[in-house]
C-alpha cells in the first residue's frame, strides 16, 4: 500500500472516530435500568421541586420548548397520556429549554401538570447538563422505584410502558 493510501486511509478512520465520539457525546447520559439522578429541579415560583420527592410514583421528565414545533406537536400526546395515567399515578416533569418566557408562559398554559422548570434556550441549564440533552423534545421515564425504564420512547412505545408502570 502506498504512503498516499495509507495516509487516506487514516484520515477516514479519524474521521469515523471523530464522528462516533460526537454522536456519542450527544446520547442521553441516563439510559433504561439506571437509577435516575439525585436532583432538584429549580421552579420559577422560588419554590424547589426535587425527583426524589416524587418516589412511588411513575415521573416522565419532559424536555421541550415553546419554539420547538415537533414539541408542540406531541404535547397534545403527552396532555392525553396524563388525563389518562394521572390518576394511576402519573406525574410529569416539563423542564423547557427556553429563549422567551413570555412564549414559554403561553405554551405552558397548555400542559395540564403543575410541574414547570424554565431552563436556558441554549441547553446549559442544570437538568438539561445532567441529562445530557442536546435536542427536544426528549423524554425519561422514572418508575415508582426510582429506576429509568426508557429514554426517548416513542409515543406509542410511552403509552405501552405507562400501562404496565401506571397500575
Amino acid at each position: 500500500m502506498s504512503k498516499k493510501n495509507i495516509v487516506q486511509v487514516l484520515l477516514i478512520i479519524g474521521l469515523i472516530a471523530a464522528a462516533w465520539n460526537y454522536y456519542q457525546s450527544r446520547q442521553p447520559r441516563f439510559q433504561a435500568g439506571q437509577p435516575a439522578p439525585a436532583i432538584t429541579f429549580p421552579m420559577t415560583t422560588g419554590d424547589s421541586l426535587s425527583l426524589e420527592s416524587f418516589r412511588g410514583k411513575t415521573v416522565l421528565i419532559h424536555f421541550w420548548g415553546s419554539w420547538c414545533g415537533p414539541c408542540r406537536q406531541e404535547n397534545p400526546h403527552l396532555v392525553a397520556l396524563y388525563q389518562k395515567y394521572h390518576p394511576k399515578g402519573l406525574e410529569i416533569i416539563s423542564i423547557s429549554v427556553e429563549r422567551n418566557q413570555a412564549g414559554w408562559e403561553k405554551a405552558k398554559a397548555e400542559l395540564p401538570w403543575p410541574y414547570h422548570v424554565l431552563e436556558s434556550g441554549r441547553f446549559d441549564g442544570p437538568a438539561a447538563t445532567l441529562f445530557n440533552v442536546h435536542q427536544i423534545p426528549s423524554l425519561f421515564l422514572v418508575n415508582s422505584s426510582g429506576t429509568i425504564t426508557g429514554a426517548n420512547p416513542s409515543l406509542p412505545l410511552l403509552e405501552k410502558m405507562l400501562a404496565e408502570q401506571c397500575i
